[in-house]
């Protein structure tokens, strides 16, 4: 791939660079793995058909930048803006961008990757959280729980503070019967119980109420995280995590 990194790095991306990104993103698609992405529910208008392995190690070859990422992201090719997710600068990423292409989330694929791989190293993070939460289409608001659940997950510094105050925005979204909400609300109260002994309490608690609840989706939430969080496999991960900072 014909890419001048140079010219990346230093000024805008030419229009001959970013179509040599998506040359080799044509190039590395089949129809298989296209056609395969509507048996993981993943529907999308534009796609080459790349797996997920092949982008990132274009990705490594690319490397980073943020005005391609911008650039990339524009053409609206599914690849191409998973590639985003990779080759972003995560300290030049601003809540406007953020807001933005949140907009245009519009499966899990793409939401879940831009999240778990860039948005939550922002400084922003815990801002769009908030915000997105209250945000009505269904793939924005997941990106509110998948962004929560990427901060939990990746974030070792962020305080127990901030997740006790999350939980309330899980509660409240825990009635969005919608497939793809429900299950990114799932994904960040199981996230959050498995940092430390405390927050696991905390979540094992909500996800008790929830699963209690009369609502079905609530119910449905409560009852799959209360599954993960009371796996032997997590308790004893926590309760050593609570032993080595008692030393």
């Amino acid at each position: 791939m014909r890419i001048r990194k140079e010219n990346i790095h230093t000024s805008k991306p030419t229009k001959t660079d970013v179509q040599a990104v998506l040359g080799e993103l044509k190039r590395l698609g089949t129809a298989k793995t296209r056609d395969g992405f509507k048996r993981y529910g993943i529907e999308v208008k534009k796609a080459f058909g790349v797996t997920m392995n092949d982008i990132q190690k274009l990705a490594r070859d690319v490397g980073s930048s943020h005005e391609l990422a911008l650039a990339l992201w524009k053409t609206e090719w599914y690849e191409a803006r998973l590639l985003c997710a990779f080759v972003d600068e995560a300290e030049l990423v601003t809540p406007a961008q953020m807001d933005r292409w949140c907009r245009d989330f519009d499966n899990w694929g793409i939401c879940d990757t831009v999240c778990f791989k860039l948005f939550d190293r922002t400084p922003h993070a815990f801002d769009k959280v908030n915000q997105w939460a209250d945000l009505e289409p269904e793939f924005a608001k997941r990106a509110s729980f998948a962004l929560l659940a990427s901060v939990a997950l990746h974030d070792k510094q962020a305080g127990d503070k901030l997740f006790i105050e999350s939980l309330r925005l899980i509660e409240q979204a825990a009635t969005d019967d919608r497939n793809f909400v429900k299950k990114g609300v799932s994904w960040a109260l199981r996230a959050i119980g498995g940092r430390n002994a405390q927050l696991h309490e905390a979540a094992v608690g909500l996800a008790r109420r929830l699963a209690a609840s009369t609502e079905p989706a609530a119910r449905w939430v409560g009852k799959d995280a209360l599954r993960d969080l009371t796996r032997p496999l997590i308790v004893r991960r926590v309760a050593a995590r609570a032993g080595r900072s008692a030393k």
